[in-house]
């Protein structure tokens, strides 16, 4: 979805992500609360150290206002993403460890990076708009990460429910690519469309130059998402693996 060519993100892009992942850790942490006591849930829930939807909260009102949930636009993707969540949480708890997993701790990983990109991009000062790649309560990330897992290791599942929760480590991944999916077509659109307002602003010169004109835009959009995606799925698979080395 998002076109971090040359480490850059624009606010449409950003906010579009934002809605998105409101809507996803809507529907996780809700699932995580109503789970909490579960066996295979207790050990790694952090609420006060991970818990992602209030500060998402904060940067969309910081971006739309006070009304901005009826401002929000969510993909069909994120939707459905959201309806497996709440899917697990209402038949398999201890699914939720693959979702869990592969969302906080890619938070915890390649959101910090993206953060810096987003705060330098936008021209945003210290902490507005990006609550979301905030942690405040995590001091050191890295020994997070390690405590995080080895409370996942510590979680005892039949060979059944181990089964399970490595599939959906998988899904958790395939959900995550359609969502970035999506969200990337959409723009895709909004790049069409702009392309083609450019081409009707420039009918009056040459046709050389306009052919010109386009061919560049074209070149341009092309290569808007490929570096981002590659950047953050590569940190999904990388968590995809280490749920499977877990159990």
């Amino acid at each position: 979805m998002l076109s971090y060519q040359r480490g850059r993100v624009s606010l449409q892009q950003y906010q579009l992500l934002l809605c998105s992942l409101y809507k996803i850790y809507e529907a996780l942490e809700e699932a995580l609360d109503t789970n909490a006591s579960h066996d295979a849930v207790a050990p790694i829930y952090f609420p006060q150290e991970l818990s992602r939807l209030e500060s998402i909260g904060k940067d969309l009102e910081y971006f739309y206002g006070r009304s901005w949930r009826e401002k929000m636009t969510i993909s069909a993707a994120a939707l459905r993403y959201a309806q497996r969540l709440r899917e697990v949480g209402r038949d398999h708890p201890e699914y939720l460890v693959a979702h869990a997993y592969t969302r906080y701790l890619g938070d915890l990983s390649g959101g910090q990076v993206l953060g810096r990109i987003t705060q330098k991009s936008l021209g945003l000062k210290s902490g507005e708009g990006l609550s979301f790649f905030s942690f405040p309560a995590v001091s050191s990330p890295n020994l997070f990460k390690q405590l995080y897992r080895s409370r996942m290791n510590s979680i005892e599942l039949t060979e059944e429910q181990r089964s399970g929760v490595l599939q959906e480590a998988v899904t958790a991944f395939e959900l995550n690519i359609q969502v970035f999916n999506e969200l990337q077509d959409s723009l895709s659109c909004v790049s069409d469309t702009e392309n083609e307002m450019r081409q009707r602003h420039t009918q009056h010169k040459q046709s050389t130059t306009a052919a010109a004109a386009v061919c560049e835009a074209l070149q341009s959009s092309s290569s808007l998402v490929p570096r981002f995606l590659r950047t953050l799925l590569g940190v999904f698979v990388v968590l995809a693996v280490g749920v499977v080395y877990a159990f």
